[in-house]
């Protein structure tokens, strides 16, 4: 897809990948950024294209209000980065609501999203979608359930995006890094995501763009993920008992 002259939202964009992918967004010379996130700091650019707008994504109310007023203001919207996330480390006993929190944040925000926009990109036949999962979602976290298991749901709603519109003018792409240098993984670096390197988030942004002008689905900044994905595939209960000598051995550090 050609960036140039778009209309670009991203959400969870006060601060780490959602940031950085706005700023190398720029050098695309999009229409205009929206930066949407539940509270800025203080967040000021020079750029008159970079814009910050306060939303809840967890709330389809308040998402529908937000792309109303963009769509308003500057235009319909092309390109929607749903990025907003959180980590929550725990087993099958956190609160429920702990699960809500994970679920409405990684996959009803994607869902209200798509509900909203896919109409007006459908009558136009153009628009694309980058939504942020976690290389969790294609292996897992296995020091977190409800990240596990909401990043693989977030999967399978991008597939079913893709396969539904991508004739039709929508592109999907989405973004499954390992660990990345951002406010959710300070203070884990030696956690097992970790173990292949923390990216910066500006490096991902590279992949990010690339994927949306190639229209690649899978976006993939660390290699080694790929391989992973392949034996998992190739041999599933191997794997799955490569993971519990994984755990095992970090359990005792």
């Amino acid at each position: 897809m050609n960036i140039e002259n778009k209309v670009v939202v991203i959400t969870g964009g006060a601060r780490g990948i959602g940031l950085a992918v706005a700023k190398r967004f720029l050098l695309e010379k999009p229409k205009i950024i929206i930066l949407v996130d539940i509270k800025f700091n203080e967040l000021k650019f020079d750029d008159k294209k970079l814009i910050c707008k306060e939303c809840d994504v967890t709330n389809e109310g308040s998402i529908n209000a937000l792309i109303d007023e963009v769509n308003h203001e500057y235009g319909l919207i092309d390109i929607f980065c749903s990025n907003a996330g959180v980590l929550t480390l725990g087993n099958e006993q956190l609160s429920v609501n702990d699960w809500n929190k994970n679920w409405n944040l990684h996959v009803m925000s994607h869902v209200f999203a798509a509900k909203k926009l896919i109409p007006d990109m459908l009558k136009r036949g153009s628009g694309y979608f980058v939504n942020t999962a976690s290389a969790a979602g294609l292996l897992s976290h296995i020091d977190s359930i409800t990240y596990s298991t909401t990043k693989h749901a977030a999967i399978g709603l991008a597939e079913w995006l893709a396969i539904t519109y991508g004739k039709k003018g929508i592109g999907v792409s989405i973004l499954c890094p390992q660990a990345v240098e951002t406010d959710m993984t300070k203070g884990r670096e030696n956690e097992v995501s970790a173990l292949d390197g923390m990216m910066k988030p500006e490096e991902v942004a590279v992949e990010v763009i690339k994927a949306i002008k190639d229209e690649i689905f899978l976006i993939s900044p660390h290699d080694e993920v790929i391989g992973y994905f392949q034996n998992k595939a190739n041999n599933y209960s191997r794997w799955i008992g490569g993971m519990q000598k994984l755990k095992e051995r970090l359990n005792k550090i």
